[in-house]
């Protein structure tokens, strides 16, 4: 039996240990803190070999985590792996590529690329961890230019369930290549990865606030301004109540507004000409756009950086017709007479919308949109906040193709019936045929979990047929 022996330095950290529940709690915290079997804080690649080798030899879950932003199911029983620890990040700026391992987070990709002008496919929270946006595709604010975070990845170091450390490329397991870029974490632990960055050193972006009443207007306008917008032109329009936090500006709190999300790489005199139409839509709450830094990119989408209890679903859409948009303006007329979940939409296309020189897992690239609804809940507001969110995701089922989004994929979209959904079938298949030669025995199933063929136990199961 394999003894857990950690050689690069990790620790073995037992219940009741003071940093116990620190290490395993990450950001959203709608799933509880579980009971691991073992925590192991990971501080290099050989210590997630021996935790997958303990793992498998007892035949124990294994469940990873970085930040927690992505969480599926409670780690009870599980060797939990912590990757916090291993957060180094090396940039090349010759070669335009940064290697990033397991721990970091996207802001420190960001500050170190934008030293040398560079930026990577990074998203719009800069405490997400790279690794895991990356395996669900990830979507960012230079999508439409240069795709998802997933079509620049080059390659990926991984331990697989059966106690492998591969490299990972499209000349090294090309079907894990294929995989792994889609497929979430479903056959291996990812230690690090090589990604392409880009030469952005600046961007014409930012926050256009506008009331939440003229909401029709903002709509209707956004949507016919989005479909002559260049590749180069990322948008993205919310509408939320803001909460009433002195840490935010005062025009905006306690207020429903619209929240027009741009990002235009390219001279600042072409982005603001682009821009006049939305901000002639009425008077500005408040004009945050402007030419700025790639290093600032985060101050785009405002994202919260409190943990807390957030509940989440997301939607491709085909199209906005006209039918679209009356559905949607209901939803978000509801927020004017009280506290409703967020509703955020994405404009996707250009290079979005075409696939990458090595093929990967993420399905529907002909989606024109993505929907997405989130809040913070507080206490007795669940079945409230969760009904809404499942009548307006109903309500879009005529514009809509597949599942949840892969990128914004949540705690609330677990089921075996939503993974499958979330992919076209030849994808889908494609992936239980990696989880068949990588992982039969689901040892990687406390997450967002592509059962292997026969797998009856469910996401936390123990069974096979």
């Amino acid at each position: 039996m394999h003894e857990l022996k950690l050689p690069s330095g990790g620790s073995l950290i037992p219940p009741g240990a003071p940093e116990h529940e620190a290490e395993q709690v990450g950001f959203n915290l709608i799933v509880p803190a579980g009971r691991p079997a073992a925590l192991v804080a990971a501080a290099g690649p050989d210590d997630v070999l021996e935790a997958v080798r303990h793992a498998a030899d007892r035949g124990l879950p294994i469940g990873v985590q970085a930040t927690g932003h992505g969480v599926a199911l409670p780690f009870d029983g599980a060797v939990l792996i912590s990757t916090r620890a291993m957060d180094q990040v090396r940039i090349d700026p010759v070669a335009r590529t940064a290697v990033v391992r397991a721990g970091a987070r996207w802001g420190e990709v960001v500050r170190r690329a934008s030293e040398f002008g560079l930026a990577p496919l990074n998203g719009a929270s800069p405490s997400v961890g790279v690794v895991s946006y990356l395996l669900g595709g990830g979507l960012g604010h230079l999508g439409r230019s240069y795709g998802y975070g997933a079509d620049r990845v080059r390659s990926l170091e991984v331990v697989t369930p059966k106690g492998e450390a591969l490299h990972v490329s499209p000349r090294h397991h090309p079907d894990l290549f294929w995989g792994l870029r889609g497929g979430k974490g479903n056959f291996g632990v990812v230690t690090s990865v090589q990604i392409e960055l880009v030469v952005v050193p600046r961007l014409y972006g930012g926050a256009l606030l506008l009331p939440g009443e003229a909401a029709g207007d903002v709509l209707r306008t956004w949507r016919d301004w989005t479909r002559g917008m260049p590749d180069r032109m990322q948008s993205g329009l919310a509408f939320m109540r803001f909460p009433d936090d002195p840490g935010l500006p005062e025009p905006m709190r306690g207020r429903f507004l619209a929240h027009l999300r741009l990002a235009f790489n390219g001279p600042a005199e072409e982005g603001e000409r682009l821009v006049r139409p939305l901000r002639e839509i009425r008077p500005p709450v408040l004009d945050l756009v402007r030419d700025m830094s790639y290093a600032r990119v985060a101050e785009i989408n405002m994202d919260p950086t409190r943990p807390g209890v957030y509940f989440e679903r997301s939607a491709r859409l085909r199209a906005l017709d006209d039918a679209a948009l009356d559905t949607l303006l209901g939803f978000v007329e509801e927020m004017a007479d009280g506290v409703r979940p967020g509703i955020e939409l994405r404009h996707l296309g250009g290079a979005l919308g075409r696939h990458p020189e090595h093929p990967n897992a993420l399905p529907f690239r002909e989606a024109e949109y993505t929907l997405f609804t989130g809040m913070p809940v507080g206490p007795g507001e669940a079945d409230e906040v969760h009904g809404h969110q499942q009548r307006l995701v109903d309500a879009m089922l005529p514009w809509r193709i597949g599942g949840p989004f892969l990128s914004f994929i949540s705690a609330r979209e677990n089921t075996p019936e939503a993974m499958r959904s979330a992919y076209d079938h030849q994808t889908y298949q494609g992936l239980v045929r990696l989880k068949d030669a990588h992982d039969p025995e689901n040892l990687l199933r406390l997450n967002h979990n592509i059962p292997p063929t026969g797998w009856t136990g469910g996401g936390s199961g123990e069974h096979r047929a």
